[in-house]
């Protein structure tokens, strides 16, 4: 058995240390999840048990995306033999296919940090990511996110081969925070369209267009993988005399404490609609009083701009790190049964008459009896 405390591998023997373990998300889990760092996150814990049943009878009856995301929990058994939960991991795969996933969090205790007994945070963060990454098997690539000031988080992802693909500003913004008077109509071209199976091949070629070459391999996303991830929620401004998106705005998660994460994508030859039309694109997509968090490329001044004059506050930066994901993958099944076959007949072909073999040295005289 592994030494307690050191990071485990992968599916090795650390995960099952009698000192702490890493098991998937069950009911009785919640009530140990009583961490502050863990508190926000417990409506989506309980939304993923809920899903799960239903999940596992789908699966097993048509292919489709998982409701529910991957939840992996840290637990330390005590020498009382109570359990005490370490930390967490939530990850979900970001299309159909399963090849792109993302680790959307990857939380630590803060009750222990200053316990000599325990094992150390990066340990448990670093357990946690090599397990989750070993159980994706159809993963060829991951993303993940972490501010630009957690040194801990930002050490273990670069530990297990992310590397950094951008870093963004983030930014919290209130429907009703704006300020100056509303935005004037929208010029005769331009048109909102709400996010849907119609109009969302128009968002997807615009986000296509902005993304980076490198990052969109990455991603491996396709039309209906935005329709999942979006959950169908967004709103175009569609340019009709080229029947194409020159801005959007798409939901990607709710944020723990509450308001929406939404992305706010706008194509690079249309940056002159960056001021009332984009704001009255924001408008529409949110109600009154309500939060968006949104993230900004912090080379991207123009667009910090504009937030600033919408009344929205920076929340810090984070950075966008990605990695991809090698496998050995073995014969297939096809391919095995070609070659036991390939066996069997070649006992029944016609074998070529040896050719005889000096039995002494070359070059000898034939041999005396």
């Amino acid at each position: 058995m592994s030494v307690p405390g050191q990071p485990a591998e992968a599916g090795g023997p650390e995960a099952n240390s009698a000192h702490w373990t890493l098991q998937s998300l069950q009911g009785w889990h919640l009530p140990l999840l009583d961490d502050p760092a863990f508190l926000p996150l417990q409506p989506l814990l309980q939304r993923n048990l809920l899903l799960s049943v239903p999940e596992r009878l789908l699966t097993a009856l048509v292919h489709r995306p998982p409701l529910a995301s991957d939840v992996l929990v840290a637990l330390r058994i005590l020498p009382s033999g109570r359990h005490q939960a370490l930390g967490l991991i939530i990850c979900r795969r970001l299309n159909r296919s399963g090849t792109s996933w993302q680790v959307d969090h990857l939380r630590l205790a803060l009750l222990t940090q200053d316990d000599p007994a325990a094992p150390t945070r990066h340990a448990v963060a670093a357990a946690l990511l090599r397990e989750a990454i070993q159980r994706a098997r159809s993963a060829t690539s991951w993303m993940a996110t972490a501010s630009s000031l957690d040194s801990t988080r930002l050490a273990v992802l670069r530990e297990q081969g992310f590397q950094p693909q951008r870093t963004d500003q983030f930014w919290r913004w209130q429907a009703d925070g704006a300020t100056g008077s509303p935005p004037p109509a929208l010029p005769a071209q331009l048109q909102l369209r709400s996010l849907n199976r119609r109009s969302a091949s128009l968002l997807w070629h615009l986000e296509q267009a902005t993304c980076p070459a490198q990052l969109r391999q990455l991603l491996d996303r396709r039309i209906e993988d935005l329709l999942d991830q979006s959950g169908s929620r967004g709103w175009l401004l569609v340019d009709t005399s080229r029947n194409e998106a020159v801005a959007g705005v798409r939901w990607l998660a709710d944020q723990p404490g509450g308001g929406q994460r939404v992305e706010f994508t706008l194509h690079p030859a249309w940056l002159h609609w960056l001021g009332p039309a984009g704001e009255l694109l924001l408008r529409r997509y949110a109600a009154p009083g309500s939060t968006l968090w949104l993230v900004s490329d912090v080379a991207d001044t123009a667009r910090h701009d504009w937030l600033q004059r919408l009344g929205a506050e920076p929340q810090g930066e984070q950075v966008l790190m990605a990695r991809s994901v090698w496998r050995r993958h073995g014969p297939q099944p096809a391919e095995r049964a070609a070659r036991r076959i390939e066996a069997v007949l070649e006992q029944f072909q016609p074998r070529r008459r040896p050719l005889p073999t000096p039995v002494g040295p070359l070059g000898s005289g034939p041999r005396q009896l």
